[in-house]
């Protein structure tokens, strides 16, 4: 049995980018129009993405080529203030649909079609945070990643 919470979960682009924005907002960052459109495209994905992926994305709303380098600085910033996860077993990105809920998330991630699920189990992140802390070890930001197949691809 898991030991889920629940959070509000935003349903349209427009109340996640809403939510991302007061989210950034909130920690003292702003809100730039480079930023806006770096969430969008990201958001626009039904998958994890890479920088590159995004930048592309970036690039073709911008109607110029955008660096890359500037997308991943912001792509950071998202994932440092829970706007973003990054898949890090793929080197991917993926919009996080709750960003004012701070938790550790772990993500199904499907090797057959890229999809991510996201699954909250409380009980699992804090088994992990404290078989870390037992270790000595102090866990800033647990990455929980379950590579397999999902349902629709099994």
């Amino acid at each position: 049995m898991s030991a889920a919470h629940t959070h509000g979960q935003h349903d349209s682009r427009a109340d996640l980018a809403a939510a991302a924005q007061s989210r950034l907002v909130q920690a003292g960052e702003r809100w730039t129009a480079l930023r806006a459109t770096v969430f969008r495209a990201l958001a626009g994905f039904d998958r994890p993405v890479s920088a590159y992926d995004v930048t592309d994305a970036v690039s073709v709303a911008a109607g110029r080529r955008i660096a890359a380098n500037s997308v991943y600085r912001i792509l950071d910033l998202f994932v440092a203030n829970n706007v973003a996860a990054r898949i890090e077993s793929a080197n991917a990105f993926i919009a996080n649909v709750h960003p004012d809920c701070p938790h550790d998330c772990i993500f199904l991630v499907c090797d057959d079609c890229g999809r991510a699920t996201h699954i909250d189990d409380d009980r699992i992140a804090a088994d992990v945070r404290g078989a870390a802390s037992a270790a000595g070890f102090r866990a800033v930001r647990p990455v929980i990643e379950v590579r397999g197949v999902c349902a629709a691809c099994a």
